[in-house]
Order: structure tokens, then sequence, then C-alpha cells
């Protein structure tokens, strides 16, 4: 007796659907701390994990954004992505309507201010300011949880607004008061400097990708291994250290004079700064906080060490760079763009930027040697000598009798290029924030002239 086979109908489950496809979807907030554009492309904390999430099943990424909270769960539910990466916040609430993956960050809720008004110090200084806070957002709910001990406490939600613009109204006193996460707050306030925490309204927080609730868990539970690997192979730290290494300490008054500077000094030699990053292939916003950095842009500046001019180039290297004149600008900036690039160059292909980068500004400051010695100080401990995140943190062993005579050059003050190059990044980012946002009010005044102009006519 013959038997027909009957083949099965056989329904695919998400993950394979995605590798199949090639694509995966997530949907995320525009900001500094999750997803934005950058001078070399795309960016942002949530952006770069989830690229790497993207690599790991071998497919590509695709990004859609809203600002609006409840879109994001919104588009979760209804399959539009199949993941949201935003940087939400882990509450028992949205644990009803969503899974959340393991989480990668702590963040403290902050009630903030602006430091030219009245700072409040507990819940019931309140009462007479203006608080608003993102629709949906989870400090709707924490603002909930503590109206339960003050009924008198109010505020006011934003749907058309995320939590960036509400600082921006917070630093023009356009509001009295907003709710921010910590990590926010500390990328922010280079460029919003009035700013100030008044007191943290929770306790620490998780930070956290979410899904749907569905019985289909296989990208769920592959997204929990990629990041359990990733917690443990230092991975996630790495990244942290990249978006966020750099912007620990809030200096108010250092800030305030380099806008300053921006405004009186950078135009007599941004044009050189941008052909010299050209040449070299830099950028030039770097090479001008390099600048900055080095001699706050004085084209005439002399150290006790005898470095001189806007780049504080050494008699040798200038010698060797064919540079005459060590305090004429320009002959100093193409020095200096000349020498870095000739520093990028000498490391070898296995390091990968941003830190090949961060490594040559290191050397730039103390010298090549110097840094290829702590890279093997850094093997010796298990270090990755290739990574920035590790090489701060051995750098500054080359002032140490235990490690330096190890070394082939012997004793460094190692924590100068870890505070050299963590200013250069502080630097560079409020420049690329000052530079939007004079592009920002020029774009503004042409509108208005614009628009003026048929009543003068």
């Amino acid at each position: 007796m013959l038997f027909k086979v009957v083949p099965l109908l056989f329904t695919p489950n998400l993950l394979t659907q995605i590798i199949e496809n090639g694509e995966l979807v997530i949907v995320t907030r525009n900001s500094a701390t999750t997803y934005y554009e950058g001078p070399n492309g795309y960016t942002g904390f949530e952006y770069d994990l989830a690229t790497q999430f993207a690599d790991s099943l071998g497919v590509k990424l695709k990004v859609i954004t809203s600002d609006n909270l409840n879109d994001i769960f919104e588009m979760l539910n209804t399959g539009e992505a199949h993941l949201a990466a935003a940087g939400l916040t882990i509450t028992e609430a949205r644990k009803q309507h969503v899974l959340f993956s393991a989480s990668y960050m702590d963040i403290t809720e902050q009630l903030i201010y602006n430091y030219r008004s009245y700072r409040p110090r507990k819940i019931a200084d309140l009462d007479n300011g203006i608080l608003e806070v993102i629709e949906g957002s989870s400090h709707v709910e924490s603002l909930e949880e503590l109206k339960f001990e003050h009924p008198e406490l109010s505020w006011s939600t934003q749907t058309d607004m995320d939590s960036e613009q509400l600082l921006y109204l917070v630093e023009n006193q356009l509001i009295d008061y907003t709710v921010a996460d910590s990590n926010e707050v500390q990328l922010n306030q280079r460029f919003l400097l009035s700013l100030r925490v008044a007191f943290d309204i929770s306790e620490p927080k998780k930070l956290a990708w979410a899904f749907p609730k569905s019985k289909d868990l296989s990208l769920y539970d592959k997204a929990m291994s990629f990041f359990w690997r990733q917690l443990n192979n230092g991975e996630i730290t790495h990244l942290i250290e990249n978006h966020y290494g750099h912007v620990d300490k809030f200096d108010y008054v250092g800030n305030r004079i380099y806008i300053r500077h921006i405004s009186t000094l950078l135009n007599k030699y941004i044009d050189w700064y941008k052909e010299a990053a050209e040449k070299y292939n830099l950028d030039w916003k770097l090479l001008a906080a390099m600048g900055y950095q080095e001699s706050h842009w004085n084209p005439r500046a002399v150290s006790p060490t005898g470095v001189r001019g806007i780049m504080m180039l050494t008699q040798q290297t200038a010698g060797q760079l064919g540079i005459k004149n060590r305090l004429d600008p320009k002959s100093s900036i193409f020095g200096g763009a000349k020498y870095l690039d000739q520093i990028r160059k000498r490391f070898p292909e296995e390091l990968k930027e941003p830190d090949r980068t961060w490594l040559a500004m290191a050397s730039y400051n103390v010298g090549y040697y110097h840094v290829t010695d702590a890279q093997k100080i850094a093997r010796q401990l298990d270090k990755n000598p290739n990574k920035w995140t590790d090489m701060q943190d051995i750098l500054p062993l080359l002032a140490r009798k235990k490690w330096y005579k190890q070394t082939s050059r012997g004793y460094a003050r190692g924590w100068e290029p870890v505070k050299y190059v963590t200013n250069i990044r502080r630097y560079y980012d409020l420049l690329e924030y000052q530079l939007a946002l004079n592009e920002t009010e020029e774009d503004e005044e042409e509108h208005d002239a614009i628009s003026i102009l048929p009543s003068v006519l």
C-alpha cells in the first residue's frame, strides 16, 4: 500500500524570518543618548549597540525613530519594529505590556532647574514653578508615586517634545523645571550651561531594550544571549566609555570661556584647520579642539618645556616636519595635522577607530613609544591594548616604578595623555554643538528677513 506524503506547513519563528529577510528593525529616539547623525555617520549608544546585535545576526539594521514614547510602544505591539532600543527605563507598569532585555546601564531620574532661578531643595518647593515632563515617560510614573506623599505636587506633560527639548526650555527659563535621566543630563550639561541638578526623584533605575510580549521568544532569547556575552566580555563597558567616558566632570567656567573663544578666536584659524584636516584626512573640528587644548588658540603660546605655537610643537618635531617658524599659525596647524596623521598611521591595522585616534592623540601628548610601552603593560595585565577604555587605566602606570622600569622609554606622567584626550573630546563635542546652534540661529534670522521683505517693499 502506497502512502502519499503531504508536506507539513511550517511557519519559521521570528528570528529565522529576520535572518532570511536580512534585516533587523528597531525603533528608537533621536537624541544624544540614543541615535543621531554625527560627523562620521550615524551613532549614539543605542544605535551602536543595536548595530553590534545586527552584526551578530548577520543582518542589516533598519532604524525607525519616534520622539513619542507611546508611539514607540505602539510600534512594538503592531509589529512595525522588532524591538525598541530607545533608552527605556524598566518599570512595573511597562512590564505589563512589554518584555525587557537584560539591563545595560543604571540611571537616576533627576529634577533639573536653571541656576539663575531659585533652587528647589525638596518636592514642596515646586509649588510656584512650572514643571513639565514627557507624556508616557517613566518620569510621570515617578511623579505619580511622589504625589501620594505630596498631594500638592502638579505637573504638565508634553507629547510633541522630547527630553532634550525640555532641558532646552529650562536652559532658556521658558519653564522652571523638568525631570531627566542622569545620563541625558550628563551629556547635555556640556552645552546647556545653566542647567543644574536640584535633587534625585528616584532610586537608581535600569535601562533596557523592549520587546513585544509574544509566544515567539526566538529573537528575545537571542538578544538575551547577546547581552550576557557583551556584558561579560566588556564590550558594553567599552561602548559606554566611548559615549560617556569623556563627560563625567562638568566644568561650567571652562566651558563658558571656551564658547567665548569659539566666537572671538576660532574664525582667525578656521580655514587653515579645515584645509589641514582635508589634506591629512582628519576631522577639522577635532584638530581645532586639539589646538584649543594645546594653546587656547594662542599662536604665540610658549610652554616652560620649550614647545611653541598654536599646536605646541617641539623644536625637534618642527624640524622633522620642515617647519621653520613654529609661531606662524598656519605652519603650526598644518604641522600638527601632519604629525598626528603620521602617528596615527604607525599603529598596526588591528587598531580600529575611534581608538586609533585616541591613542594617536595620546602619543602626540606623551610620545609614541610611551604609548606602545603602555600597550605592552596592558598585555601583561590581560587588558586590551587596542581599546582606549583599557589604555586610559594603563597609561598612568607609566609613573609607577614597578611598571616603568620594565619599559623601553622609562618614566612618563601617564595621567597627562588621559586628561589630554578627555579634554579634547569634550572640546570637540561642545564645538560641534555650538556650530550647529549658530547655523540654526542664522537660518532663523534669514527666514525672518525674507518674511518681512514684502512689507518693506
